[in-house]
């Protein structure tokens, strides 16, 4: 018999993070590591775990995460949109505790190209009048 299990998928910037749900003791795995290993910075875990607090189904789901691309920040908010996708594929009805919370909303702010002519996006070279 094989598990069931329910999955989300979350982004932010270049990150994207594959999240997978079973029901179990509430054990949070990242890339192979546990979620205090990967996530050593203060309150990033309390950020992970927000959409289970406000679904109140802290401790009720073993966590699987597959994440790359991006910074810590970035990684995290994706994992944070992936676990929210995971309840809600759960339970439908959980989309409008998601919602209020703003789990689901994709961040859409990406980092500027650079263009042609100046330093980064947006900083020209300075001026010199000769």
């Amino acid at each position: 018999m094989s598990v069931q299990y329910y999955q989300g998928v979350g982004r932010r910037k270049t990150s994207t993070a594959r999240v997978r749900a079973v029901p179990g003791t509430g054990k949070l795995t990242i890339n192979e590591k546990s979620g205090e290993e990967y996530f050593p910075r203060v309150g990033d875990l309390t950020v992970i775990v927000a959409p289970l607090r406000a679904a109140e189904m802290e401790g009720k789901f073993d966590i699987t995460v597959k994440v790359e691309g991006g910074g810590v920040t970035g990684q995290r908010d994706a994992v944070q949109q992936g676990v929210a996708r995971a309840l809600v594929a759960y339970n439908g009805e959980l989309r409008s505790v998601m919602r209020t919370g703003g789990f689901l909303t994709r961040d859409p702010r990406m980092k500027e190209r650079k263009k042609p002519g100046l330093k980064r996006a947006r900083k020209a070279p300075t001026y010199t009048k000769r």
